[in-house]
């Protein structure tokens, strides 16, 4: 199993996403984790702000589209797993965030930047997690 790296492109999507980031925190002072802003469109969340939080989702979802105007060619996507390790896999990660109080975008992106001491535990915990599963899955089990 292959891992492609593309520093400019990988340059480019981490300089937009701490752009969101640090716009979200000057116009809004809201911390740009996905999982708060997600929660807080669902009824019963008592947030009374919802306008900003689906355009900030919605901007995610259509940004596929804007890359299909701008070069005629949708993103390759590769899925390598089942469908049953999809869904597996996104329970583990709605856990993840429920018990670590965020998720990477919150703790990996604004967390370590206010320098907070439970965002560097939590992003150090995900991190090596996810060295040690890659590791499991492509030396161990064989992936």
């Amino acid at each position: 199993m292959p891992t492609e790296f593309t520093p400019l492109l990988s340059l480019a999507g981490g300089l937009l996403i701490g752009l969101a980031a640090v716009l979200l925190m000057a116009v809004h002072g809201r911390i740009a984790g996905i999982t708060g802003i997600l929660g807080g469109l669902l009824p019963g969340s008592g947030e009374a702000d919802p306008g900003w939080r689906a355009g900030f989702l919605l901007g995610m979802i259509a940004a596929p589209s804007v890359l299909l105007l701008a070069t005629g060619a949708m993103p390759a996507v590769e899925v390598p797993v089942s469908t049953l390790a999809l869904v597996a896999g996104g329970f583990l990660v709605g856990l993840g965030a429920t018990f670590g109080s965020g998720c990477t975008s919150g703790h990996g992106v604004c967390g370590l930047s206010r320098l907070s001491a439970r965002s560097i535990a939590a992003t150090l915990t995900f991190m090596a997690t996810g060295g040690i599963t890659v590791f499991l899955v492509r030396h161990v089990f064989g992936g």
